[in-house]
């Protein structure tokens, strides 16, 4: 059994600990918001007052902070990846920007632990399952150590160096998000051609345009049940993490630029902490249509 340190405890966290704690690991977990990780203490988890508390004597860190600014601001200007033990291994599994991951991987090897960046794919419900498709980057060595510990979240494939985690993450947010907008519009067409939109997407599963956005995400569409699995900001925080290391590689993505705008639209019309499916009543309100009357 390994002592395991889990800062952030939002959607994804709280369940990826509980699975950590499940796999017979000594969890102790940190959030910004105590009362987020206070509820885990019913569980039998560990609730550390300080992110440096948290991972005093720790084997194991699995970071799921909100974002690259905040990741920077706390493991390292907070301190806490230096007070990390050496030997321990270090898992960041938010989804950052590329460099930062290699910041931080660096930072952390520099005291003598192991470090992936290790970004999760699958939702709530893959990290309540325990079944989240989860991309490494690091060293042979590093994702060695690493395994044991993310495979009690779900699958890790070992996808690269150090900063390929999140370069994976972001060609699934680009795929994700651009597949999203698209059913949502496949869905308004179906709907507002006379078709029944349900039965078209019942029609399409096992077809060329069957995909996990359809089958999960058509369906919270057909019943205006947007709340959060993956917030759309977060969506949009990717989305344009990605147009950003595709312009330092000098490429252009015109499909995910103006899925971008949609989302950044459905944000500053107050969608940002609905769920990314959401993106359905944007293209409605742009159409002059009701909200969600796929359900009516």
């Amino acid at each position: 059994m390994a002592r395991v340190a889990v800062l952030g405890t939002g959607i994804m966290g709280a369940p990826m600990a509980l699975n950590l704690a499940k796999a017979g690991h000594e969890v102790t977990v940190w959030n910004r918001s105590a009362d987020k990780a206070e509820r885990l203490a019913d569980h039998g988890l560990a609730v550390a007052s300080t992110a440096k508390g948290a991972v005093e004597g720790a084997d194991a860190l699995v970071s799921m902070l909100s974002d690259g600014p905040v990741s920077e601001e706390l493991l390292l200007g907070g301190g806490v990846i230096a007070a990390v033990p050496s030997g321990a291994v270090v898992m960041v599994m938010s989804s950052i920007p590329v460099n930062t991951a290699r910041r931080l991987s660096e930072a952390a090897r520099a005291g003598g632990r192991t470090a992936v960046d290790a970004p999760v794919s699958g939702g709530e419900k893959g990290a309540i399952e325990g079944t989240l498709a989860i991309m490494a980057g690091g060293g042979e060595a590093d994702f060695a150590a690493a395994k044991p510990y993310l495979e009690a979240m779900g699958r890790a494939t070992h996808v690269g160096p150090d900063g390929a985690g999140q370069l994976a993450k972001l060609a699934n947010q680009l795929i994700v998000a651009n597949t999203i907008a698209t059913v949502s519009e496949a869905l308004l067409l179906a709907e507002r051609g006379g078709a029944d939109p349900a039965a078209v997407r019942e029609a399409l599963l096992g077809g060329f345009a069957d995909s996990t956005i359809l089958r999960q995400h058509g369906l919270r569409m057909l019943s205006g049940d947007f709340v959060p699995g993956g917030p759309a900001k977060y969506q949009l925080k990717d989305i344009r993490t990605a147009l950003a290391s595709a312009a330092e590689a000098k490429l252009e993505l015109p499909v995910s630029e103006m899925v971008c705008e949609l989302f950044t639209s459905m944000i500053e019309h107050g969608g940002g902490d609905t769920d990314h499916s959401g993106v359905i009543e944007e293209i409605r309100r742009r159409n002059g249509l009701p909200q969600s009357t796929l359900t009516d």
